[in-house]
């Protein structure tokens, strides 16, 4: 009988203990740093005659990130200036394969990688260079959605192509409800706004119709961030519980904030983020992965 005990209370020692354990990794897994970076743009410093002051640029984001170690990079588009320049190309493809292999790495189209009114060649190039420009990628507790927003921004020559980016956006979303993804997070080139969700249509947000479409969208399925480049400044805007966040860029600005980054930290549903100039990155994150 005393055996017996004793046997019973072991067992329910090593289940206590794996219990334990189990509550640990589920917290640990549910907090995370992640980098957002837009507009590397190989070129825009010196119209396209050279691209020397990008690479320092980008040289050390990606050292920036290999010391303080996020879970992920994304980097939201325009990352050449001249679409389909293969020494652009291959400036930042040799400068993003120096990324720490265990830090992910996704890139995102922008309207100077696949023209500002993409075409079937236009994407193809990209494709063949960078990858797919729609894609979905989980780490921790974050589900995130890559666009091609220039898709959106102008169809016109691609209509086929971004009709099935809708469909396929929608049916994405409809899984990632039923899958319970505790943070659905888009990320594309163009804000669908800057500040307001009804300001004028302009060069650097997407048209109001095609802006409802979506913003209607992410509401009925409970996306809360959608994060963006393309204006080569920082701006934030909300549209109910959803916000659009607007991040400077890696290369040229074209505003007051200088070349940086932004730090974006997860913690359960909690989602805190903040712009960094490249000179200026914190010691240490507050959470890694």
């Amino acid at each position: 009988m005393i055996r017996t005990l004793a046997t019973l209370s072991k067992s329910l020692l090593i289940l206590f203990l794996m219990f334990i354990s189990a509550c640990s990794s589920i917290g640990s897994a549910s907090k995370l740093t992640f980098f957002q970076m837009a507009d590397t743009q190989f070129g825009f410093f010196n119209a396209n005659k050279e691209f020397s002051r990008e690479t320092v640029n980008m040289e050390k984001a990606i050292a920036e990130s290999n010391r303080l170690k996020p879970a992920f990079v994304v980097i939201c588009g325009d990352l050449v200036n001249k679409p389909g320049d293969m020494a652009q190309i291959a400036e930042y493809k040799r400068i993003a394969a120096k990324l720490d292999p265990s830090i992910k790495l996704y890139s995102v189209s922008g309207n100077h990688d696949v023209e500002n009114v993409p075409t079937i060649a236009s994407l193809a190039l990209y494709k063949k260079h960078f990858g797919d420009d729609r894609y979905t990628f989980r780490s921790g507790n974050v589900l995130g959605i890559i666009l091609n927003s220039s898709l959106i921004k102008d169809p016109l020559l691609a209509p086929i192509e971004a009709a099935n980016q809708l469909e396929w956006l929608i049916q994405v979303l409809k899984d990632a409800k039923k899958s319970n993804a505790q943070n659905i997070m888009v990320f594309m080139h163009h804000s669908l706004f800057l500040k307001d969700s009804n300001e004028p249509d302009e060069y650097f947000n997407i048209n109001t119709e095609r802006r409802n479409i979506y913003l209607n969208l992410f509401k009925t399925y409970g996306v809360k961030q959608v994060f963006a480049g393309h204006y080569h400044r920082n701006a934030y805007g909300k549209f109910g519980d959803m916000e659009m966040i607007t991040t400077g860029p890696v290369g040229r600005p074209l505003g007051v904030d200088s070349s940086g980054f932004r730090i974006i930290n997860v913690k359960g549903k909690i989602v805190d983020h903040r712009y960094f100039a490249l000179d200026s990155l914190p010691v240490q994150l507050k959470y890694k992965k």
